[in-house]
């Protein structure tokens, strides 16, 4: 396994969301990145994600705009896969889907040096399952990134069934090195994150369908009677309707009916009103 001394190179698999996201924090701490997509257009978006933000950041005197030339200077895009080759550390940040994750890691195995550790972005998949597509299960782990990554402090390790314990305090030693603040999870449905999370997510969309009150009174009365910074509607909107659609499905198959999704919440997915990104979900954008 190489060591946090030998990490210079990561490889990012995915330019979405939460793959550009990880990229730009870890050319921010001054590692070179090789972000993968499919597709050029998928990557080109990513890149206009980063420099969104990275011009936030200088907007607000975080960072000089000499400084985010270099951080984008140091995210390299590409559409082929042997391109990761050379990487040091890697981590997949793909669509939500554990064949499609399989297929990554198997692929993955034998693109990259054998003593490269493996990580995964899955909010809900078992880390175990995914590992098993390689040669190297005891190099995977969860390295579960929070959204927007640029902006949340927190990162989720997650220990596969042989995931080495080398591996899991490499893990929250470079996520700290980030810049961020992890806790560890055994690999469980949901982890501790969605576990909680999306049960509280469904409720508060049953209250508001039910008629138990207005989403903005059901929003205003988990800001200011738990202190939490989003209610549960507004922040299901932030984080894609479809996103918390699919984890709770998942969690619902492997924990049963109190992960059940609301009703609302598949009505609102099959509307095509997704969130923010699509400008509608439970609020107008």
């Amino acid at each position: 396994m190489r060591g946090m001394d030998s990490i210079e190179r990561i490889g990012v698999i995915g330019a979405g969301t939460m793959g550009n996201g990880i990229a730009q924090v870890a050319a921010t701490a001054g590692y070179d990145v090789v972000m993968r997509d499919l597709e050029r257009e998928f990557l080109d978006r990513g890149f206009e994600s980063i420099d969104d933000s990275l011009s936030r950041l200088v907007s607000k005197d975080r960072l000089s705009e000499d400084e985010a030339e270099e951080i984008t200077g140091r995210i390299t895009g590409t559409t082929e896969f042997d391109d990761l080759a050379d990487c040091d550390f890697v981590v997949e940040a793909a669509v939500e889907n554990m064949d499609v994750k399989r297929d990554i890691f198997a692929d993955l195995d034998e693109t990259v040096d054998e003593d490269v550790v493996l990580a995964t972005n899955t909010s809900t998949l078992s880390i175990t399952t995914i590992a098993s597509a390689t040669e190297r299960p005891e190099l995977v782990v969860g390295l579960h990134f929070m959204n927007p990554v640029p902006i949340m402090n927190g990162v989720e390790v997650v220990v596969g069934e042989k995931t080495d314990d080398a591996v899991v305090g490499l893990a929250h030693d470079l996520a700290e090195n980030l810049g961020k603040e992890t806790w560890e999870s055994d690999d469980k449905p949901g982890f501790v994150t969605n576990r909680i999370l999306m049960p509280w997510i469904n409720e508060g969309i049953r209250a508001f369908d039910e008629g138990v009150a207005t989403k903005e009174d059901v929003d205003a009365g988990m800001k200011l009677g738990t202190n939490v910074p989003m209610g549960p509607l507004e922040l299901a909107d932030h984080i894609g309707l479809d996103i918390c659609l699919d984890a709770s499905e998942t969690l619902f198959e492997e924990l049963g009916d109190r992960y059940k999704p609301a009703y609302l919440l598949k009505r609102k997915v099959d509307a095509g009103d997704l969130g923010k990104k699509t400008g509608r979900g439970f609020y107008e954008y």
